[in-house]
């Protein structure tokens, strides 16, 4: 192992600070993508719970059925809480060990799979604390350290106001959408042209296709499931554009493809929409809310494309859909383009993170 690997022991400790006296109301959990989020399970203020304080690491312990992955953040923001059964840390000396230089580390899949492998126990697997500081990596000189955190965060901060531009000109696109489909439209008091109808008179939706991970070729067209895009593959199923929304696990995320792509079985796409237009269904999918058709009905939720086609909806005359493509059409072309940079961007970052290993 070279010279600058250090135990990642020698530079961090443990500390706990309990809530005891309910002072910190904002309660966090960890996603495995290593961010603080709210958690899913919004509870009582707990005086077990633990303290993070701007500045330290938190990590849930647990690492069976989490994805292969462990979950930890850096807290950066205001003091919050987390369960109980997390452990919190920080370095001692930071002058010594940047944090946001560690969190790098942290973010590498090789220190999720080393996580994963030196988790132990029967029922439960868990990544103690005696493992965490067995950890080795490079420690090169503070300056160094800063300055791979400048860069990284620099592709970082690009990718961030990417994404707020993005969410922009999807907002500005859905008002446009509300203005001309749903805003002062009463469906008792209609305009001349519109009517009543249903879902299926406007667009129709169809399973995706099976396509098992043994069969799957290395290639350039995205394969999506009902999270999103799930891989690449060499053959694509559908021409782009297309909508593509979840059919069965995760309901109601609804994704605009720019490119010819593979629907998996888990998905609906959308397959006819001459009576209306591609955006258009795009932001109706949105609309509808779909996975509220679906809540409470089965441990792992289905979407029956059937019921979603019933749906009684008011139709506009074709010219509306017609115009509303033509009026937001660049909108979608321009968050095309902005993904993609999005996307080199995060290989980039990934080939950051990749490098640490080499210092």
């Amino acid at each position: 192992m070279k010279s600058t690997y250090k135990r990642l022991g020698d530079y961090i400790e443990v500390v706990e600070a309990r809530n005891r006296d309910l002072s910190v109301k904002l309660s966090q959990g960890i996603c495995n993508l290593k961010y603080f989020q709210d958690p899913r399970q919004v509870a009582e203020n707990s005086v077990a719970d633990k303290i993070v304080r701007r500045g330290w690491f938190a990590y849930n312990r647990a690492t069976t059925r989490n994805g292969d992955k462990i979950s930890i953040a850096y807290r950066d923001g205001q003091d919050c809480t987390v369960s109980a059964s997390y452990l919190t840390f920080k370095i001692k000396n930071e002058e010594l060990l940047n944090p946001y230089y560690l969190m790098m580390w942290f973010k590498r899949p090789e220190f999720d799979r080393y996580a994963r492998f030196k988790s132990h126990g029967s029922a439960h697997e868990y990544f103690e604390w005696e493992e965490m500081c067995d950890v080795m990596l490079p420690v090169p000189p503070i300056e160094e350290q800063r300055k791979i955190v400048a860069e990284y965060q620099a592709i970082e901060r690009r990718i961030e106001s990417n994404r707020r531009l993005i969410a922009t000109l999807e907002a500005t696109a859905q008002t446009i959408y509300r203005h001309m489909f749903v805003d002062n439209i009463d469906p008792e008091n209609l305009p001349l042209g519109w009517r009543m109808g249903t879902i299926g008179e406007l667009f129709t939706l169809q399973r995706g296709h099976d396509l098992p991970s043994q069969l799957r070729q290395n290639g350039v067209y995205p394969i999506y499931a009902s999270t999103g895009i799930n891989g690449f593959h060499n053959e694509y199923k559908v021409k782009a554009p297309c909508v593509v929304t979840g059919r069965s696990g995760s309901i109601g995320i609804v994704n605009y493809v720019n490119d010819d792509f593979w629907p998996l079985n888990t998905t609906l796409f959308v397959r006819d929409c001459a009576n209306s237009s591609m955006e258009y269904a795009y932001f109706k999918l949105i609309e509808l809310e779909l996975d509220k058709l679906v809540a409470g009905f089965a441990a792992v939720p289905t979407l029956n494309r059937n019921d979603v086609h019933m749906i009684e909806t008011v139709i506009a005359p074709k010219e509306h859909f017609v115009n509303f493509s033509n009026d937001v059409r660049s909108f979608f072309r321009s968050i095309n383009i902005i993904n993609r940079e999005v996307s080199l961007l995060n290989r980039l970052c990934d080939t950051l993170l990749s490098k640490l290993s080499k210092l």
